[in-house]
């Protein structure tokens, strides 16, 4: 894939000196405002909705807005090859993130004061705006981190932008907001969100365009119909079909142990543990222990590269679902929840940051937002619809079935990894050459 280039000194002292870099600091802002909207537009709207009066139906139906969030590859091509007038004097990259970013806060200031009670249209609008201009940021924020720095250099900085969108999605889009909600209001609650949108804005103007978006930005404009082709099929022309299609299957079954687990709130609930119990231990202590598993995921590839941290990533992930059985033999005892989720997440944490250094590797840079936005949408795709039989599954056998099924869905993406190992060139992923920063 290609040619090996200049060895990188390893080992855990140069892996922590990677996350004392600039380009560390911002992708902690823009991890931040990446995480703080979606639940804004969906799990905090939803409780929103129905403390309005909603019923569930229409509000299940409402949780689609999300899905701006799946489909983003499918507008990438633009961001790829167009500047927006006005913004675009900061760049390609800044332009649109900024443009993204001033349309969350100014999306969520509208539907604090609009209401979902006065104009049911407009606010599902204004909904569906701010959901699509996350995703667009979203998409953004994952062209500006792969095209920042060196590839060697890419977990670390998943590391801290996953530590901003922890903190942005759980801490403040789902604790913080409905507290405000409680005490002022759901209007002060998402105003005050709207306010701290404006956070990462001040962080894209504060930090440089990529030196490569710059190099690109010099070359000939593709026409639409090119933007769309190019990217995809720069990727098999690069990789090979059948390397290309081992690539995407690989990426697209990596998460499906974790995605699996939709009925993990149900299962909390059926074994004994209170709402507060789950508040407590999964939405505080789990976010925590998220951000830990991220850091350490970042930590592994630095020291030892993608290949083996890979590996661990997938085999952590699909024996942390068996700590879910050990909840079922155990119910109500907390200690069981506490253990649990700290398996859980910590694995999470640790497999996001692998997979984001992984996939950083094989996207070329002139179509970074394109091929990323398609690999990033395909890892959370499979999962996501296997998971939604997930309570058919249990319904029809057990809990203890279902987790070890969900346990044992790692292995193609074992034996995948098998097939790719001496076809991953380490020079792609573990010695890279540096970026222009």
């Amino acid at each position: 894939m290609n040619a090996p280039g200049p060895t990188r000194k390893r080992g855990w002292r140069a892996a922590a000196a990677t996350f004392g870099t600039r380009s560390a600091l911002t992708l902690f802002f823009l991890g931040f405002g990446c995480g703080l909207p979606f639940f804004l537009v969906g799990n905090t709207l939803a409780i929103w909705l129905r403390d309005s009066g909603w019923a569930l139906g229409p509000i299940g139906l409402v949780s689609y807005l999300t899905f701006f969030y799946v489909f983003k590859f499918a507008w990438a091509p633009l961001l790829d090859t167009r500047k927006l007038p006005f913004f675009g004097r900061l760049g390609r990259r800044r332009g649109w993130l900024l443009a993204a970013q001033l349309s969350i806060a100014g999306g969520l200031a509208a539907l604090a004061l609009t209401g979902p009670v006065a104009s049911v249209p407009l606010f599902l609008a204004l909904a569906g705006f701010t959901a699509m201009a996350g995703a667009t940021q979203d998409t953004m924020v994952d062209a500006y981190r792969v095209e920042i720095a060196p590839i060697d250099e890419q977990a670390a900085l998943a590391a801290t932008y996953t530590l901003g969108y922890r903190i942005g999605l759980q801490l403040c889009g789902g604790a913080l907001v409905l507290y405000l909600a409680d005490f002022a209001g759901w209007r002060i609650g998402y105003l005050c969100m709207a306010a701290l949108a404006l956070v990462p804005a001040l962080a894209t103007l504060m930090s440089p365009e990529p030196a490569s978006s710059k190099r690109i930005d010099s070359e000939a404009r593709p026409g639409f119909i090119e933007a769309y082709i190019k990217p995809f099929a720069e990727f098999f022309r690069r990789n090979g079909w059948v390397l290309g299609l081992v690539l995407l299957a690989f990426v697209g079954l990596f998460k499906m142990p974790d995605q699996m687990l939709s009925i993990a709130g149900p299962f909390y609930l059926d074994t004994g543990f209170s709402k507060s119990d789950i508040a407590t231990v999964s939405k505080i202590y789990g976010v925590w222990m998220g951000i830990g598993g991220a850091f350490l995921g970042g930590f592994a590839v630095a020291a030892m590269g993608v290949r083996k941290s890979l590996l661990v990533a997938a085999l952590a992930v699909a024996l942390s679902n068996l700590l879910f059985i050990l909840m079922s033999l155990h119910p109500g005892e907390i200690w069981t929840f506490v253990a649990t989720i700290s398996g859980d997440n910590l694995s999470q944490g640790f497999a996001g940051t692998v997979l984001v250094a992984f996939i950083s590797g094989l996207v070329d840079k002139h179509y970074t937002a394109t091929q990323y936005a398609l690999l990033s949408s395909l890892a959370n795709l499979p999962g996501k619809l296997v998971g939604g039989f997930s309570g058919f599954i249990v319904e029809a056998s057990s809990y203890t079935t279902f987790f070890v099924i969900s346990s044992v869905s790692v292995i193609p993406t074992l034996l995948i990894l098998a097939w790719l190992w001496k076809r991953i060139a380490p020079a792609a992923h573990d010695n890279s050459e540096a970026a222009s920063a």
